[in-house]
């Protein structure tokens, strides 16, 4: 693929988000179309129809948006600055963090619980998976580095999750373990998205200031230091912007791997290999890759409705491996 200019590029994603956002109303489970499934119910009562436009697709739609802009976006960042290409929120552990910290708050009412306290206990857990990554990582970690400590974290964060979800008092504890390993939409009201947002919008606003740095981060810490940016504010407010949208993100969805990790490799050789120039782009395929996912998951028939997060992993796997093969040989080389 080669470099568009970036008017164009951005804006023939913002036509497809917009698109896949009002296929995502229209869509229902069996891949049955609003207007087929909804005609009768809203000659016979137009509030019902309403009612399951506004308070079920529509919320569905609406963090299918923000969780993948959230999470393409936090890819990205990563990618930038950590200079590691493997990098993004699910594989340094800041995904499965995310989970435990949201897990932890509702189970055991930590701070009253509720839906404000979901997206305060993902925050939690992910700001301290990725400030444990940045420990053990240490600084311009290597490849092997970096996959080694997230998969130490995500594997102890995800233990740790197990362990909670078994010792709460509740008889539907299998079925939030699956849900919050897998990752979905379903189910979600518009109050979800008026907690998340708040988290996700401040998210994005600290990554998209660290920009210009980013940028320089590209030719190298020492040069980026040497241009005037200081480190640890940059590496603060990324590590931060990530955790309070992956945390917001989590706390509401479930953990819905690889789109960090994807959408970022895609999009780089369309805007030149500019990290400054790749976040916008990160966070519009971002969102776009979720909700074609979403959509994905309700077409089966029969009642039944995949977790997004197995579409997504089994997306994502594959082009992980190819990655690390791929990164393999040109070490070699």
């Amino acid at each position: 693929m080669k470099e568009m200019p970036p008017l164009r590029l951005n804006l023939a994603l913002c036509l497809l988000v917009l698109a896949l956002a009002g296929l995502s109303m229209m869509v229902g489970r069996g891949g049955i179309l609003l207007t087929d499934a909804f005609r009768e119910a809203y000659a016979a009562d137009p509030e019902i129809f309403s009612l399951i436009l506004y308070e079920i697709r529509l919320p569905r739609a609406l963090l299918g948006l923000m969780v993948g802009a959230t999470l393409g976006l936090a890819g990205a960042a990563l990618q930038g600055l950590l200079q590691n290409p493997l990098a993004e929120p699910g594989i340094v552990g800041a995904s499965s963090g995310a989970a435990l910290g949201a897990v932890t708050v509702f189970y055991f009412a930590l701070g009253g619980g509720g839906l404000l306290g979901l997206p305060l206990g993902g925050v939690l857990g992910a700001g301290l998976a990725l400030g444990v990554l940045y420990g053990l990582a240490g600084r311009n970690p290597s490849l092997t580095t970096l996959i080694l400590a997230g998969v130490a974290i995500s594997a102890f964060a995800g233990a740790l999750t197990s362990l909670a979800l078994s010792l709460a008092p509740s008889p539907y504890a299998a079925l939030e373990i699956v849900f919050w390993m897998l990752g979905s939409l379903s189910d979600r009201s518009m109050e979800h998205v008026l907690f998340a947002a708040p988290f996700m919008g401040a998210g994005a606003i600290l990554i998209v200031s660290t920009a210009r740095a980013l940028e320089a981060y590209g030719l190298g810490e020492d040069t980026a230091t040497s241009l005037g940016f200081n480190a640890g504010s940059v590496k603060a407010r990324v590590i931060l912007g990530t955790a309070l949208g992956v945390g917001a993100a989590v706390a509401v969805t479930g953990v819905v791997g690889f789109i960090g990790l994807v959408v970022p490799h895609v999009m780089r050789p369309l805007v030149g290999h500019s990290p400054a120039r790749l976040l916008l782009p990160s966070a519009l395929g971002g969102a776009a890759l979720v909700l074609a996912a979403d959509i994905a998951v309700r077409l089966p028939t029969g009642g039944m409705e995949l977790k997004l997060g197995v579409i997504t992993a089994l997306l994502g796997a594959p082009f992980f491996l190819y990655l690390v093969l791929k990164a393999r040989r040109e070490a070699v080389w």
